[in-house]
């Protein structure tokens, strides 16, 4: 039985999770476009319009997933790790 804490987590996993997630996605797309050559313009339309796909994709998963402790890990992980790898791409490559 699902109790209100547990549907309040997963909730605040999709929202909260989902939009770090996608945020680490987000400027390491940015920055890897960028690396690559592409222009900042360009790279931002591109990487925006797949966030979006991105987002959708972790809120269903973070409903559906079975365990919740997993969903915050792979969010929460993915988020810290996806911002640190933009950060050291755009400070070593810059």
């Amino acid at each position: 039985m699902l109790t209100s804490i547990h549907i309040a987590s997963r909730v605040a996993a999709s929202l909260l999770g989902g939009w770090a997630f996608v945020w680490g996605f987000f400027t390491l797309g940015i920055a890897g476009l960028v690396a690559l050559g592409q222009p900042y313009d360009e790279a931002y339309t591109a990487v925006r319009l797949l966030a979006f796909l991105v987002f959708l994709v972790a809120f269903c998963w973070a409903i559906a997933a079975a365990s919740l402790t997993r969903v915050w890990a792979v969010l929460a992980g993915g988020a810290v790790l996806m911002t640190g790898a933009a950060w050291l791409l755009q400070r070593f490559l810059t």
